[in-house]
């Protein structure tokens, strides 16, 4: 799962990257309006976090574009005022929640959480896919009730692939949200991180669609061949 962040501040930005890319996530850093704007018009991010004072063009400004272009992330809006006119100005411009700061970095992890799983269409904290489980809430999976080990990269694809369940993910959507903007995306590795996940999690519940891409399933023994793929 990948998250713009847009924060001036070099501490408080550095901080909350820090934070967020500990939780999973992949985390691109926008320190000013203008460069904010064009990421988020450009990249396929799964939410931003977005302050509203901003040097070039403020927050307000910045979402007012996202939206007129079309683009329907989730955005939680960092922001020192605590006037009601300004939250008001927020929402309006398309803001999904707020945060006044000063704010614990833990209470923007749980809110991005929640805002992906609603924006993915999932209403109960737990996504299930068979008998892995994920805890939007806490970021844990589970496998027939027992902790999956899991490094930051097969999270982040397989937190993507269960937002996603029973859904086909072409291997360019997916590299869009597991790799950071100043990685190279290496459709390889990424083969070599699913075969990891499958070990883990059972070699039939991610299945290859041949020529299309990825699907998280519930199904155990499926079609799939060795690999998990479907014709």
């Amino acid at each position: 799962m990948r998250v713009l962040l847009v924060e001036d501040d070099l501490r408080l930005a550095t901080a909350l990257a820090e934070t967020l890319r500990r939780a999973g996530y992949a985390v691109d850093v926008a320190g000013d309006g203008d460069r904010a704007a064009a990421q988020g018009e450009t990249e396929p991010y799964d939410a931003a976090v977005l302050d509203l004072g901003l040097p070039g063009r403020d927050g307000i400004a910045v979402l007012h574009g996202w939206r007129r272009a079309g683009r329907t992330l989730p955005v939680l809006i960092l922001t020192a005022r605590d006037a009601w006119a300004d939250k008001v100005e927020g929402f309006k411009a398309g803001a999904d929640d707020f945060l006044v700061k000063p704010f614990r970095a833990e209470e923007v992890v749980f809110r991005l959480r929640a805002l992906i799983r609603r924006a993915h269409g999932h209403g109960d904290t737990v996504l299930r896919c068979g008998a892995i489980a994920f805890d939007t809430l806490l970021g844990v999976f589970t496998l027939d009730g027992a902790a999956l080990t899991l490094t930051a990269f097969e999270w982040r694809i397989l937190a993507y692939l269960i937002h996603r369940r029973e859904q086909v993910v072409s291997r360019s959507e997916l590299s869009e949200h597991v790799y950071e903007d100043h990685v190279e995306r290496d459709y390889n590795s990424l083969e070599v991180i699913i075969g990891r996940l499958r070990r883990k999690v059972g070699r039939d519940r991610i299945q290859t669609v041949r020529g299309q891409g990825y699907r998280l399933t519930a199904e155990e023994g499926g079609e799939g061949g060795a690999d998990g793929s479907l014709p």
